[in-house]
C-alpha cells in the first residue's frame, strides 16, 4: 500500500493531479483481470464503489499472478514475496486476498520434505536421491533397486517390513538407495533418519562432557525409520560396539521399527570387524549377538555395479 500512496502522492505533485488520477483509473479499468471481476460481479457493484475502492483495484492490477514477471521467488515483484492476489466482494468494499503461489508452494513442500527426511553428516546429493534417477542397466544393482522399492511401497502400504542391510564395495550407489527411500517416504509424508556412523560414532563422543549423549541417542534409537549409513567404517571400541550400536539395535528390534544399513562389509566380515576392539581382544560373544540383532531386522541385499564416484 505504501508504493500506492508514493505513486498518488507523485501524480498530485504534477500539474493535473485529476487528470493523472484520471489515467491511472482509466488503465486500471482496463486490466483484463479486473474488468472480469467487475463483470462478475457487476449486480453488486456500484461506480461508487468503484471509485471508493480504485487505491485496491490499483494495487491488483499491478502485481503478478502468474510468477511469469518474477525471475524467482526470491526476486517476486508482489508487495508480499510469494503471493498472488485476488479480488473479493466484503460487503460494499473490494478487498484483496493473498495467496500463495506456485513457486511458494514448491519451496514450502521442500522445506516439509526436508524436515521429514533428518539426516547427519549426510552428503546434499544423497538428500536429493530419486528413484527415477536411477539407471537400471547394471543387473547387478538392479536388484538391490527392485528390493529398496518393495521395502517402500510395504512400509506407505501400512506393513511393517524387514529392513534391508546393503552391502557392496565403496561407490556402487548404497547410500543413495537410502536417500531415494528418504524422500519417497517424504514424499507420502513418513519421516525417517538417515545418519552417517563415523560422524555419529564421533558426535556421540562429544556429547558425552556435554551431558547430551542420551538425548542425542534417544533421537536415533527412536526414530520411526532409522538408516545406518557405512556402518563398519567407524573406530571400533567396545563402548561403540555394545553401548552405542548394542543400544540402539536392541531397542529397535524390540520395537519392530524399520532399520537400514549400508555397508563395505557382509554380515561375515561384519562380524570379523565387531570381534577385535580397539585393544586387539577377541569378543565372539558379544561380536555374534550384534550380528544377530542386524540379522533379526534386516535382509541382507547384495549391491553391485561399477564404481560412481570415480
Amino acid at each position: 500500500m505504501e508504493k500506492i500512496q508514493r505513486a498518488l502522492s507523485q501524480w498530485g505533485n504534477g500539474s493535473s493531479f485529476q487528470q493523472q488520477y484520471e489515467q491511472m483509473k482509466k488503465e486500471v479499468l482496463q486490466n483484463s483481470e479486473v474488468r472480469q471481476f467487475l463483470h462478475e460481479h457487476s449486480s453488486r457493484i456500484t461506480k461508487e464503489m468503484v471509485d471508493k475502492n480504485i487505491n485496491t483495484l490499483y494495487e491488483f492490477s499491478t502485481q503478478s499472478k502468474d510468477c511469469g514477471a518474477c525471475p524467482s521467488l526470491g526476486e517476486c515483484r508482489n508487495y508480499m514475496k510469494g503471493y498472488h492476489p485476488r479480488l473479493k466482494l466484503v460487503y460494499d468494499r473490494i478487498e484483496i486476498l493473498y495467496d500463495h503461489c506456485p513457486r511458494m508452494k514448491r519451496e514450502q513442500e521442500k522445506r516439509k520434505q526436508e524436515r521429514l527426511v533428518q539426516s547427519f553428516s549426510v552428503p546434499s546429493e544423497i538428500l536429493s536421491a530419486k528413484f527415477e534417477h536411477m539407471d537400471l542397466d547394471e543387473k547387478e544393482r538392479f536388484i538391490a533397486i527392485r528390493r529398496a522399492k518393495d521395502f517402500t511401497r510395504a512400509y506407505l502400504e501400512g506393513a511393517n517390513p524387514r529392513g534391508l542391510y546393503l552391502y557392496g564395495k565403496f561407490g556402487v550407489g548404497k547410500t543413495y538407495l537410502l536417500g531415494a527411500i528418504a524422500n519417497e517416504l517424504a514424499e507420502h509424508e513418513k519421516s525417517s533418519y538417515i545418519v552417517h556412523v563415523p560422524e555419529l560414532i564421533r558426535e556421540l563422543k562429544n556429547s558425552i562432557g556435554e551431558s547430551s549423549l542420551e538425548e542425542k541417542l534417544t533421537s536415533v534409537k527412536k526414530a520411526k525409520i532409522l538408516m545406518l549409513d557405512d556402518i563398519g567404517a567407524e573406530t571400533l571400541s567396545n563402548w561403540v560396539r555394545d553401548e552405542i550400536f548394542g543400544t540402539i539395535l536392541q531397542y529397535r528390534m524390540l520395537e519392530k521399527l524399520p532399520t537400514l544399513f549400508t555397508s563395505n562389509f557382509d554380515l561375515t566380515q561384519l562380524e570379523d570387524h565387531f570381534t577385535f576392539n580397539n585393544k586387539g581382544d577377541q569378543e565372539d560373544v558379544k561380536a555374534g549377538r550384534l550380528i544377530d540383532r542386524i540379522r533379526a531386522l534386516t535382509d541382507p541385499v547384495p549391491v553391485g555395479g561399477m564404481n560412481r564416484r570415480g
